[in-house]
């Protein structure tokens, strides 16, 4: 029996989980290590946000997994050593025989000076709740949605956090009392698709969003209120919605495994140069963005590589790169990009306009994984 020791469960290890449980059931030891107690999509903090829906109304308790040769352990990592394939936590000591670590990004504050005294973000559950408590207070002024350094996580977020915002000061009748801006480091919203990124610029326009490229939030004033980029550049602002700067967390860093910031991978295979030892999702390197679809389809190349190994069966195809993102637009609506990275010369992206059709299609991918994942 082989010991794969999966750490953290995102969408990544979620996904690894339940694919080497449904193909191998007992005949595979499967140790799933997180910190927290539940699992909340990535688009749910902006439901929550915007009040829509509540923190616990979303949260996916990890205790309801039950899933043969699947076992859950809330620990938290605190070492790893990856050419011994020896996990520490705050509760014991792990052996595998294969180690796939899927920990995701953390959110830097410090890096980005007075962004955790004067601006709130909305990517962390505790960021979130603290911004749907927030906002009931906002009468008006110059609202600011500032990304703080790229790579980060759900490119298409912070154009998102813009949209559902004028409607929520839409809906509270005092949209005509403030002013709208975002600040991404890319030159257009979504790079890939031009045809996405030109749809959500006429959609800022349309809107009186402010659209500052090109730049990112360098630090935050909050003495005098005032967002500094990266140019010198100085924005006013009386409430400011942040994108912190991302890395690998700590443990990982100094496991000794990281090359500038994140664990470099093979992109066909999501193998380290640790034999035996994987990294999928955004604690990786592997030229594709840091969300949660495309750590998905790099899990499951990760559980057929392994499953092929137990069955000795020929090894698959190598990961693809591609992956869908659903966009809210607002007034109801959402879009679709669908991108690949990995199999031409540079990435492609094809847009599907938005529609109120794919507001359930949206609906359909957070409930087909639930009832996957978790049975619910």
């Amino acid at each position: 029996m082989r010991r794969v020791v999966i750490l953290g469960a995102g969408f990544g290890g979620l996904e690894l989980a339940t694919t080497l449980s449904d193909a191998l059931g007992g005949d595979i030891d499967v140790v799933l290590i997180d910190k927290n107690d539940s699992f909340v999509f990535g688009y749910s903090k902006l439901d929550v946000v915007f009040g829509r829906t509540t923190m616990d109304a979303v949260r996916l308790p990890y205790d309801a997994i039950a899933k043969p040769g699947v076992g859950f352990l809330q620990e938290r990592v605190t070492a790893i050593d990856p050419e011994a394939r020896v996990v520490t936590t705050d509760a014991g000591v792990h052996e595998a025989d294969v180690l796939v670590v899927a920990l995701g990004a953390d959110y830097d504050m410090d890096a980005t000076p007075g962004l955790a005294e004067a601006g709130n973000e909305f990517y962390s559950v505790a960021g979130a709740e603290r911004l749907a408590q927030l906002l009931p207070t906002f009468s008006g002024g110059r609202a600011i949605i500032g990304v703080c350094g790229a790579p980060f996580k759900c490119p298409p977020a912070p154009s998102e956090a813009a949209l559902l915002l004028h409607d929520y000061l839409v809906t509270r009748g005092i949209r005509d009392a403030c002013r709208l801006s975002i600040v991404i480091p890319f030159g257009t919203p979504v790079p890939p698709s031009p045809d996405t990124s030109e749809a959500l610029v006429a959609a800022f326009a349309e809107r009186d969003i402010e659209f500052v490229p090109s730049r990112r939030v360098a630090s935050l004033d909050g003495g005098r209120s005032v967002a500094v980029l990266d140019d010198g550049t100085e924005m006013p602002f009386d409430l400011f919605l942040g994108v912190p700067r991302h890395r690998a967390p700590d443990v990982v860093i100094a496991s000794g495994m990281t090359e500038d910031g994140y664990v470099p991978v093979s992109s066909r295979t999501l193998e380290t140069r640790f034999p035996g030892v994987y990294a999928v999702g955004d604690v990786a390197t592997v030229g594709v963005p840091k969300a949660g679809v495309f750590a998905e389809g790099a899990a499951r190349v990760v559980a057929d590589a392994l499953i092929a190994a137990v069955r000795g069966d020929e090894q698959p195809d190598g990961y693809g790169g591609r992956g869908s993102c659903y966009i809210e637009f607002g007034a109801g609506r959402i879009g679709r990009v669908d991108v690949d990275f990995l199999s031409g010369p540079k990435p492609t992206g094809t847009f599907r306009e938005p529609s109120v059709a794919l507001v359930a299609e949206k609906q359909e991918f957070g409930s087909s994984r639930s009832a996957r994942w978790f049975g619910r």
